[in-house]
């Protein structure tokens, strides 16, 4: 009876498999032709690849004065981005092909004063192309409106409860309010916010309130010559010892060089500007 065996010997221990390996293939670039379609080989962004770059590039630092690595095994080649897909004739051929779907540009918009004047809100938003998990980028949902206050029809009440109403987005040099939303997730919802705030501080603006009518001087925020006593005053120095019927009025140029003397502050040109007037009102030289 044969005994069983619990380790086999050397004689039935079989010889492991030899795996080969097959020899790397050699360069594209070898065989690529001279007049190669350079688009068809790089259609986009990618990581470097020595063997499909027909091109000599060393990259990386060396001791010693020697030549830079070559472009195979470079790690330095393969960490930085590359633009080899946005050559010329690549962009070319991309822009022709997006010319399908472009419209003509209209005829009677050829200057900058017709696009003010036929669109005057301007809508400033971003889009982002990024290698994330998501597609949704944190500074893609902003909105920034911006619409000049001349193209608004105001009167002088709801002109100057507007302006107070939007506060500091409003620059005085430019005359252009600008809106920027981003408290939505989505672009289309903070768009729809910035049109909502503009459409509700327009409205809101010609609205008067019951204790508007009861205002009085020492409450008003800014001087008005025509409602003070001012008016009076130079009016009666304006008319002293006339005889005539007519009484003289103020000049425009005056009321304003006193409403910009108390309002702006003194400062030496609006100091010259209301001795100016002043001397016209009296009439002396």
């Amino acid at each position: 009876i044969p005994c069983f065996e619990l380790t086999p010997t050397q004689q039935q221990r079989q010889q492991r498999r030899v795996f080969k390996k097959d020899a790397p293939a050699p360069p594209r670039t070898n065989i690529m032709p001279v007049d190669q379609d350079w688009p068809s080989v790089w259609p986009g962004p990618r990581t470097f690849h020595p063997a499909s770059v027909p091109l000599p590039i060393r990259q990386g630092f060396t001791e010693k004065n020697a030549a830079p690595p070559s472009k195979f095994g470079n790690a330095e080649l393969m960490k930085i981005p590359n633009f080899l897909h946005l050559t010329p004739p690549a962009i070319s051929r991309q822009c022709e092909a997006l010319k399908k779907f472009c419209t003509p540009w209209p005829k009677n918009l050829e200057s900058a004063e017709k696009w003010d004047k036929h669109f005057p809100v301007e809508i400033i938003s971003s889009d982002y192309c990024h290698a994330l998990p998501t597609i949704r980028h944190p500074e893609a949902r902003k909105v920034t409106l911006k619409i000049k206050l001349s193209n608004l029809k105001f009167d002088k009440h709801s002109r100057d409860k507007f302006l107070r109403l939007v506060g500091d987005r409003y620059n005085t040099e430019t005359d252009i309010l600008t809106l920027q939303t981003d408290r939505c997730p989505t672009k289309k919802q903070n768009y729809d916010y910035a049109q909502y705030l503009l459409t509700a501080c327009y409205h809101e603006s010609f609205e008067t309130e019951d204790w508007e009518a009861s205002k009085s001087l020492a409450d008003m925020e800014v001087y008005e010559f025509e409602n003070n006593k001012s008016k009076v005053s130079a009016e009666e120095i304006l008319n002293w010892g006339s005889n005539s019927g007519e009484k003289k009025q103020v000049s425009a140029e005056f009321a304003k060089s006193v409403e910009t003397l108390i309002n702006d502050g003194e400062n030496e040109y609006n100091l010259a500007k209301y001795k100016e007037e002043s001397k016209k009102l009296l009439g002396l030289k």
